[in-house]
């Protein structure tokens, strides 16, 4: 199983980074890589209850790979995880296959909560260069997060959010209804009709003066 899993990181990593060359360099060289093998040896030894080992292997690829993986997070295999430093994922956050997490990404929490308190991703999702995506929240498949936002409410499938906080820009590709541009803004129609007014109130003036 854990073979397994590592060819399908490997795997993920090759479809996704174009400047992969081959497997074997990802398997030396890719930092994510390394850090989701860390992950999963962790895993292990903390559901068999030895979580003080766990948190120590844990602990040791944070110093190795400067990615912070709890160990009971829940990683499906082929999950990518680009450059990679600062990256954090917290105790109860689930991740789904084909998942594209950049660097200084946080699965975290908001400090308010008990009981599953960090997010879980979808399958193919990306998250963006320093996303943070806080609380017990949804992110849908196929949905992307844009570099910077800080989400804090479920996410659609297939939607692109931006922001801080976090909007919904598109879903499918297509315009969210309150990002459309209005047909006709009542403010800008409002001041070309006071506009109008103040012009003929000058011209009735300067008829009243030449009549003088």
């Amino acid at each position: 199983m854990f073979f397994k899993s590592l060819r399908a990181d490997i795997n993920a990593a090759k479809r996704n980074d174009p400047a992969a060359r081959n497997k074997f360099e990802i398997w030396l060289t890719y930092s994510g890589v390394h850090a989701l093998s860390w992950h999963r040896t962790a895993q292990f030894f903390y559901r068999i209850r030895f979580r003080l080992l766990a948190r120590m292997i844990s602990q040791s690829a944070k110093f190795f790979t400067g990615i912070e993986i709890h160990p009971a997070a829940k990683i499906e295999p082929g999950v990518f995880i680009d450059h990679g430093s600062g990256v954090v994922i917290g105790e109860t956050a689930e991740v789904g296959s084909g998942t594209v997490i950049y660097q200084a990404v946080t699965l975290g929490g908001t400090g308010k909560q008990s009981g599953k308190r960090h997010p879980t991703v979808g399958r193919n999702c990306t998250i963006s260069a320093g996303a943070k995506v806080l609380g017990d929240i949804r992110v849908g498949d196929g949905a992307k997060i844009g570099a910077g936002a800080v989400v804090l409410k479920d996410v659609p499938p297939c939607a692109t959010v931006v922001g801080i906080p976090g909007r919904i820009v598109r879903i499918n590709g297509e315009k969210t209804p309150d990002l459309l541009p209005e047909k006709e803004d009542p403010l800008l129609k409002e001041v070309c009709a006071l506009r109008e007014r103040v012009i003929a109130l000058e011209e009735a003036l300067g008829r009243l003066s030449e009549g003088k």
